[in-house]
C-alpha cells in the first residue's frame, strides 16, 4: 500500500494548480503522474483528497475529490513570542518542533540583551511548512517578522498574556498552574507568552510588560535555554488546552 502524499496548497479549494515548489516536489521527487491520488493541506484546518489531472514539466494540476475538515486538537490560539538566539539553527529547531507540537503564531522580538538583531523569516516559513506536512497538522502557524520589544508591546492583544523571566525580586506565578485552572483550561482565549534572550529580559522590560498587562510567570525551577523554554511553554499550553 502506498503511503499518502501530503502537500501544502493555500486556498486549495479555489484553484486547481499546486504552487511551483510543491508541484516540482510532486513531479520530480515523488514522480506523481496523472490519475495519482494525493492529499492537500490548506493551512486553515482542512485536508483535501485530490487527484492529479495534468503532470507537465513544471506544472501539476489537480481536481478535488473530497473535502475533509479536521478538528483542532487544542482550544483557543497559542502565540509564542521569542527573542531569537545567536545561532540560527536553534531558532529553526524551535520553529520545527513547536509546529509539530501545535502552535498558532510565532513572533520574534529584539530585546536589550538579544544577541541577534535581525531575522529572516523566509527559511523559517519553509521549515514550518515542512513540519506541518510531516506532523499532518493542517494548520499553518503564522510566522511574523522580528520587531523591537517596545513595538510588540504597543499592539493591543486579547486573551491571557504572560512574560517568563528569572528575576526572584519580581513575584512570579507558575505558568502551568495558571493554565490548568478549570476556568482557564476550558476557554478559547488566546495565550501569548514572551520568552527572553539567553541573558533574560532586562528588569525594565519585565516591568514594562507587566504595565502592559502581561502576567509575570515562571516555567519551573530548571534554568532553560531560550529555545527550550519556548518549546516548554508551547507544550504546557498544549497540555492545558488539549481537546479530550
Amino acid at each position: 500500500m502506498k503511503e499518502s502524499r501530503f502537500f501544502y496548497v493555500p486556498d486549495a479549494s479555489s484553484q486547481n494548480e499546486m504552487p511551483m515548489d510543491e508541484g516540482l516536489h510532486a513531479l520530480r521527487v515523488l514522480r506523481l503522474k496523472s490519475g495519482d491520488e494525493m492529499f492537500l493541506m490548506d493551512g486553515a484546518g482542512k485536508y483535501y483528497r485530490a487527484e492529479v489531472t495534468i503532470a507537465a514539466t513544471k506544472r501539476c494540476l489537480y481536481r478535488i475529490i473530497e473535502e475533509i475538515p479536521q478538528q483542532k486538537a487544542w482550544r483557543g490560539r497559542i502565540h509564542l513570542v521569542m527573542s531569537p538566539t545567536k545561532m540560527m539553527d536553534r531558532v529553526e529547531w524551535f520553529a520545527e518542533k513547536a509546529t509539530e507540537v501545535g502552535v498558532d503564531e510565532l513572533s520574534f522580538i529584539g530585546c536589550r540583551f538579544s544577541e541577534r538583531k535581525m531575522l529572516r523569516t523566509v527559511r523559517l516559513d519553509k521549515i514550518v511548512v515542512s513540519a506541518m506536512k510531516q506532523s499532518r497538522k493542517p494548520w499553518k502557524p503564522v510566522v511574523n517578522q522580528m520587531v523591537p520589544f517596545k513595538e510588540f508591546l504597543q499592539v493591543p492583544r486579547s486573551g491571557m498574556k504572560f512574560i517568563a523571566h528569572c528575576y526572584e525580586e519580581v513575584e512570579r506565578e507558575d505558568l502551568f498552574s495558571i493554565l490548568s485552572l478549570k476556568e482557564n483550561a476550558g476557554n478559547d482565549d488566546e495565550i501569548t507568552i514572551l520568552i527572553g534572550p539567553e541573558g533574560d529580559f532586562s528588569i525594565d522590560e519585565v516591568r514594562m510588560a507587566m504595565d502592559a498587562g502581561y502576567r509575570s510567570i515562571s516555567l519551573g525551577s530548571a534554568r532553560l535555554r531560550t529555545e527550550t523554554a519556548a518549546l516548554y511553554a508551547v507544550m504546557m499550553s498544549q497540555l492545558a488546552r488539549r481537546v479530550e
